[in-house]
């Protein structure tokens, strides 16, 4: 799996393409000006950053674009640096920390203990 890092300005870009799968250079500006207010150039700036990451790939003729990592890799990515960072890599500091005074539903107690199930098989 490729392990690369986002910024925020990428990942909206990032955003953009996992939605629509491909899009043009000139598409990508389009949409950045309404969602966060850039310029072209600034778009093509961070694009430029995701294409250097390997994170996009960009095809010719026209700066197609279509991303090369999924969002899944990339929440992966950041939960294990958010462990490692702030909880020392313990996981399960990270969950009490999340849990700690909320109440669950009995289909969020089902989910997780699901999840445990499936973490203990393999």
């Amino acid at each position: 799996m490729k392990e690369i890092k986002l910024y925020d300005s990428e990942l909206n870009i990032m955003e953009y393409l996992w939605r629509v799968q491909e899009a043009s250079a000139k598409e990508i500006a389009a949409e950045m000006a309404v969602q966060v207010g850039w310029s072209k150039t600034t778009t093509y700036t961070v694009l430029k950053k995701c294409v250097d990451k390997g994170a996009v790939e960009r095809r010719e003729p026209g700066f197609h674009c279509k991303p090369l990592i999924s969002r899944e890799q990339v929440q992966e990515y950041e939960t294990r640096e958010l462990i490692d960072k702030l909880y020392g890599g313990s996981a399960d500091r990270l969950v009490a920390s999340l849990l700690g005074g909320q109440t669950l539903s009995g289909q969020e107690i089902d989910n997780l203990k699901r999840l445990i199930d499936r973490l203990e098989q393999g």
